[in-house]
Formats: structure tokens, sequence, C-alpha cells
């Protein structure tokens, strides 16, 4: 069973929240239902924007720090940014060098 790592955004302040899980659609609606520490504070209409699928919670919590570094906010941003689509799938998949 694999781990996600995951990326929301909430549409009413715009804030950014990366986080990593392995029930992904659990997750996400324990943000939505105010359940979760660190985002109960804000608007609960959050939207899923971006994730991957890695093997092990070691390498979900290492992408999840990565996200959170200046790079990984930097490839992130162009993903973020054309969330208007549907597909949060990456482009490139973890593991291949073109993180």
């Amino acid at each position: 069973m694999g781990f996600y790592v995951y990326v929301l955004k909430n549409e009413v302040t715009g804030k950014i929240y990366k986080g990593q899980t392995q029930d992904l659609k659990k997750r996400i609606a324990e943000h939505s239902w105010s359940h979760t520490k660190s985002t109960r504070n804000y608007s609960k209409e959050w939207k899923l924007v971006y994730f991957e699928i890695v093997n092990s919670r070691e390498q979900a919590i290492t992408r999840e720090k990565y996200f959170k570094s200046a790079a990984g906010r930097k490839f992130l941003r162009p993903k973020i940014e054309s969330s208007s689509s549907t597909d949060t799938r990456p482009n490139v998949p973890f593991g291949t060098g073109g993180e």
C-alpha cells in the first residue's frame, strides 16, 4: 500500500498546506471538517491541488519536507498556479531526477 504526499489550497484564504498520509480521501475530509489542528482555524474549503504516491512513510516524510523547503516551493509553484485543472497528478514521477 502506498503513501500520499499532498498539497491543499484553501479556496477562501489561498493558504497552502502540505502533508502526507496513507489514506488521502480520509485526510482531505478531516481537513474539510476542521478535524486537524493545523487547518481548523481556516475556512473549510480545502482543494487538493497536487499529490504524489510513494512507497513508504519514510519517503513520504522526506518528500513532504522537500515541499516545505525553498526548492520544493519553487517546484510546486507552477503546479499550484495551474490548479484550475482537474488533473493533479505529477508531470514527472518522483525519483526520476526531474524534481
